[in-house]
């Protein structure tokens, strides 16, 4: 059973399709990447995974359960995790501090215990403290934990926002565009970044990214949108040979050899 299932999803606004009968299976394990031109379409399809948009028509299915529709909460906590294109951390807070804030839906207290600080509460704010100084551990960032994560160089930040979305213990974790704004070298490191979260954490992983280096680099299979439709499919080597790639995409990349 794939972890994974789209079914013929189309997403229109206003008349505007940005995803039309999009399917895509991912099975578990998989580290799939998306990519395609501005526009495409991409983002459109982590928005209708993660909640953010229903579908106009289709399903989407995790783990074999029908998930179309369901808050980006619920959907969080049935273990799909994602990033953004744009950095969304928390940049006055401290690095544990947004670690900490990706736990809430897992804490295990009530309201009045909330509201009194009661032994149960202390407690737990222990437990979920050294969980997420632990996760810091593993991630090369506990060193930071205290202090502002504004104050983070990029890739710092980047990495941080990774390891928020692992604090939510996904199974599939969505990664949009993670090497935004990189150098090669910090590109390179990425890549070794995402190979060691995807077997420490046993993830499965679909990534969007513009910078070739790393999609053809780590990805196992590759899909290409246009217009939001899906134009190939196939391993890295195959894309980069696609004639209906190179017209749409890759003449304007700079693709790895």
């Amino acid at each position: 059973m794939p972890l994974l299932e789209l079914e013929h999803v189309t997403m229109a606004f206003d008349g505007l399709k940005a995803l039309e009968d999009f399917t895509l299976r991912i099975e578990p394990g998989e580290l799939v990447g998306l990519i395609g031109p501005n526009g495409a379409g991409k983002t459109t399809v982590f928005n209708v995974i993660t909640g953010v948009y229903r579908p106009t028509r289709g399903h989407i299915r995790f783990q074999g359960q029908d998930i179309t529709g369901l808050s980006p909460a619920d959907i969080t906590r049935l273990g799909i995790g994602r990033t953004f294109q744009n950095i969304r951390l928390f940049g006055e807070m401290t690095v544990l501090e947004n670690i900490l804030v990706a736990y809430n839906f897992r804490i295990e207290y009530g309201f009045w215990r909330a509201i009194f600080r009661g032994p149960r509460f202390h407690k737990e704010e222990g437990r979920l403290r050294d969980e997420a100084m632990e996760l810091l551990r593993l991630v090369r960032l506990d060193d930071r934990a205290d202090q502002r994560a504004g104050s983070l160089p990029y890739g710092e930040q980047r990495r941080l926002e990774i390891a928020r979305a692992l604090a939510t213990r996904p199974r599939l974790l969505l990664l949009d565009e993670p090497a935004a704004g990189m150098n090669p070298a910090e590109g390179r490191e990425l890549m070794e970044f995402i190979r060691w979260i995807r077997s420490q954490f046993d993830l499965t992983i679909l990534l969007i990214e513009h910078h070739m280096p790393v999609v053809m680099g780590i990805c196992e299979r590759v899909l290409v949108l246009n217009f939001g439709r899906v134009i190939a499919e196939g391993k890295p080597a195959d894309i980069q040979n696609n004639p209906r790639v190179i017209e749409a995409y890759l003449g304007e990349q700079e693709v790895a050899g």
